[in-house]
């Protein structure tokens, strides 16, 4: 481990660091964590074994040695960089990244650990700020502000790693043989592309995407914080319905029950969690009996409307079996699909998802790669934090010439961060 520029304590020892295998959170030994009880300074060997990451839960032998990248000290040397990038040279093209969010910023993380120079572009959709994605679903119990979840905005990481960023802009078409992007902001030439622009959320049958949050994203969630704020006007809660109680949507109410809001969680299933056991589903609910959260089993929506004409107004449900529900606000949770348009224009396979090799998390085209939430692999998207960093390593090191070490696709266990009953699922 890199512990040249790492605080020293008063005994002569570097502070170090640590990244949760299951969430992504780092755990730096000169910080602490206080909200958690552990004052600065703490050691992770001194760390109580019922201590929890703040993110996911999980215990402290779920955290492993981490190294930072190696930051770009010097305001000249991005300058130096973009120097170096006037070149004409195919070379000088460099590596263009689709997507803004975990997988773009961990995988130019490891190519910086390599090269400082290598010439970097981000075209992201959003703004590219770095934000922990799994804090979205718990932020309301930590008692986080929706404006305060970003941790460093991508214009500041942009800066900080020497990569030219081209933010709320989307790539629209790609020709593999010139080997060149195009974009909203007009034609990008690559060396190496590489997709990494995730997954989105589902439209769900019977709920208007215009009356419907769908929560995959820090600015989908930051705008369902301002909606529950505004119906919460009158110091009356807003009335939530929760369609879908997988993952998300179990995670989602338990977080908005606990901060008072009545919570309607409804699923075609028999069950909430239906991916857990009969058990842990069971468990889950008696958990909930405390707070005001119903689960409707069997239960679809067969229509939607807002009953007036005014933002605010109240939304009716319509449900398949003729029961009707009101509420404030709509959240649908019914999974994830991934955009395939670049991925079948550039020819590469497509099963569930961009397919990837097991081992190498080739696509089989030399020049365009993938990884995170938008690849597969046998057919089973990769929609998990914890490997993403892995895949870096490995895309990373191909990127650079390196000799790239076996992808483990072993996947994680999951953890459900619902902390009225913490679980563990496996994958």
């Amino acid at each position: 481990m890199n512990t040249a520029a790492a605080p020293i304590s008063a005994t002569g020892a570097a502070f170090l660091q640590f990244i949760c295998r299951a969430c992504g959170y780092v755990y730096d030994e000169a910080l602490g964590d206080p909200d958690g009880g552990l004052a600065p300074g703490t050691r992770l060997q001194d760390i109580p074994d019922d201590w929890a990451c703040p993110l996911c839960g999980v215990t402290k032998a779920d955290f492993e040695p981490y190294d930072p990248a190696p930051r770009l000290q010097q305001a000249a040397r991005p300058m130096q960089a973009a120097a170096r990038r006037s070149a004409t040279a195919r070379k000088a093209d460099g590596v263009v990244i689709v997507g803004g969010g975990t997988a773009a910023w961990a995988l130019v993380e490891q190519i910086r650990k390599q090269t400082p120079d290598k010439p970097i572009t981000l075209v992201a959709a959003c703004s590219a700020d770095r934000y922990d994605k799994p804090r979205l679903s718990v932020a309301i119990r930590q008692g986080v502000a929706p404006q305060a979840l970003p941790t460093e905005s991508g214009a500041d990481a942009a800066a900080r790693w020497g990569v030219r960023l081209m933010a709320q802009t989307r790539a629209v078409g790609l020709n593999l043989t010139a080997r060149r992007l195009r974009t909203t902001r007009g034609t990008v030439a690559f060396e190496h592309l590489v997709l990494a622009h995730g997954a989105q959320a589902r439209s769900c049958d019977g709920l208007p995407d215009e009356l419907t949050w769908r929560i995959n994203d820090l600015g989908a969630y930051q705008g369902l914080r301002a909606a529950l704020v505004a119906r919460s006007a009158d110091a009356a809660p807003a009335r939530v319905v929760i369609v879908g109680s997988g993952l998300v949507g179990c995670e989602l109410a338990n977080d908005l029950a606990l901060a008072g809001h009545p919570v309607t969680l409804l699923d075609q299933a028999s069950r909430p969690l239906p991916m857990a056991t009969p058990e842990q589903s069971a468990d889950l609910l008696r958990a909930w009996a405390p707070l005001p959260i119903r689960f409707l089993a069997g239960a679809a929506v067969r229509h939607c409307s807002r009953e007036r004409a005014q933002p605010l107004g109240e939304l009716k449900l319509l449900l398949d079996d003729g029961q009707s529900l009101q509420a404030d606000v709509l959240v649908s949770a019914v999974g994830l699909r991934t955009p395939s348009s670049l991925a079948l224009q550039a020819g590469l396979r497509w099963d569930n998802g961009i397919a990837v090799d097991p081992q190498t998390l080739s696509t089989g085209q030399p020049h365009v790669h993938a990884l995170g939430d938008c690849i597969s692999i046998d057919g089973r998207p990769q929609r998990f934090i914890e490997p993403i960093r892995r895949q870096a390593q490995v895309l990373a090191a191909r990127l650079c010439g390196q000799e790239a070490p076996a992808y483990d696709a072993t996947l994680p266990p999951i953890r459900v961060k619902t902390s009225s009953l913490p679980l563990t699922l496996a994958a």
